[in-house]
């Protein structure tokens, strides 16, 4: 898993698709409270076979963001 504080998003390879859902659902409730905003204001986008890249949507929460 990779984070990137400049542009806020998380990038994670899946090992095993099984747990994909519970995976997902845990990065999602990291990030948002990592950057103190609802898990409505993240996205997730499939960025390839098995992995997942995880952002703030818009400028929710941009500026007072933490990493």
């Amino acid at each position: 898993m990779t984070f990137e504080t400049a542009s806020h998003t998380v990038t994670h390879k899946l090992v095993d698709r099984a747990t994909m859902h519970h995976e997902l659902d845990a990065l999602v409730h990291d990030l948002s409270v990592r950057h103190n905003t609802a898990k409505s204001n993240i996205a997730v986008h499939a960025s390839g076979p098995n992995t997942f890249t995880l952002s703030l949507n818009g400028a929710a929460n941009l500026d007072t963001a933490s990493a």
